[in-house]
């Protein structure tokens, strides 16, 4: 159990269009209102693992054509997003929107997002330490999944809400979001090569 949930801190401290997202919504709209997207990612979070632990995804996933068209989907969405990132300028905001994404954005970013995909497929489907009850090992999961989740994203909009704050000069700012620009990319060429 120790082993499954070290790997779950690892696996989802890394940066990844959830905790990025997090970071920028805190930035650009505050607390408030951030709080509110996390929610919408933490219910997206739970549906994707729930897709995983019935075998709706696999189902859905053996049929090439349908996981071919949602996986470019999702990579073009992630790219713009990245790309979107990349070009804030000199101001952190991570993702630069007129109105707040809600808790409708978080679980639609989740719904697409490849690495919630990757990472709970890998929890859910692998580090097994309950062999005398499936159930009891998905809902003890679920639950170890959830405790580490929450304080991590929350971390990572309070990140966000924080360099807001600082009032940095431009150029570190821009370094900033090229650097999570960077990051993004990062898990969407993993999630490409993975596919291959």
């Amino acid at each position: 159990m120790l082993t499954f949930a070290a790997a779950v801190f690892f696996l989802m401290i890394t940066p990844g269009p959830g905790v990025l997202s997090a970071a920028g919504v805190g930035a650009a709209f505050g607390p408030r209102v951030a709080t509110r997207y996390v929610i919408g990612l933490f219910i997206g979070t739970n549906l994707v693992c729930l897709t995983i632990i019935s075998g709706v995804t696999a189902a859905i996933f053996a049929d090439d054509r349908l996981r071919t068209v949602l996986f470019g989907a999702s990579i073009l969405y992630l790219t713009y997003l990245a790309v979107r990132i990349a070009l804030a300028g000199s101001k952190i905001a991570f993702i630069n929107r007129a109105s707040p994404p809600g808790i409708t954005g978080g679980i639609m970013l989740q719904a697409i997002n490849p690495k919630a995909y990757a990472v709970n497929t890998a929890l859910f489907t692998g580090f097994g330490f309950w062999p005398q009850s499936y159930t009891a090992e998905m809902i003890l999961k679920i639950l170890i999944v959830n405790a580490i989740w929450v304080p991590i994203h929350f971390s990572w909009l309070w990140l966000g809400i924080t360099l807001q704050r600082m009032n940095l000069p431009s150029r570190t700012q821009r370094m900033i979001n090229l650097a999570m620009a960077c990051s993004m990319m990062v898990v969407v060429l993993l999630a490409a090569v993975s596919q291959l």
